[in-house]
């Protein structure tokens, strides 16, 4: 069972990130996704996870993605997920820097039915989006 789960989460982002193919979203998530990020509970079933990937995409239209299997379970499994990409457009409030972002996300993923039913997320983008706009060279 446990390969199964690491074969899923490594399809899942190699075709909806890697490849940017969001009309796989319902092969890989459950219609009743929900996911925990940052003491949020959010509902949203395969609606939430395109609008983040999609935001995603557009604002790092280079984006590579590297996982790394933590510890699988029973119907869950943990994981790290390192992404990196050209900052080219607006993403939530941040203003596009040009600049390589390399940020990763702990990801605890369940697993039902051959799909992803919730996730709780821990990443540091934030914090990588804030320190490329201090680290940015501004003309003198």
């Amino acid at each position: 069972m446990a390969q199964h789960l690491a074969l899923l989460i490594h399809d899942a982002n190699a075709v909806l990130i890697g490849n940017g193919n969001l009309d796989a979203i319902e092969r890989f998530f459950s219609p009743e996704y929900v996911v925990n990020v940052t003491g949020q509970r959010i509902a949203g079933g395969h609606d939430i996870v395109r609008k983040v990937l999609s935001s995603i995409l557009k604002s790092f239209p280079d984006i590579q993605v590297e996982i790394n299997v933590l510890l699988e379970g029973e119907d869950r499994i943990a994981w790290l997920r390192t992404l990196k990409g050209t900052h080219k457009v607006a993403f939530k409030g941040f203003p596009s820097s040009g600049q390589e972002i390399i940020w990763c996300d702990m990801v605890t993923s369940q697993i039902q039915d051959g799909k992803i039913v919730q996730e709780w997320v821990v990443t540091d983008l934030a914090e990588r989006l804030l320190l490329s706009r201090k680290n940015r060279a501004y003309p003198t």
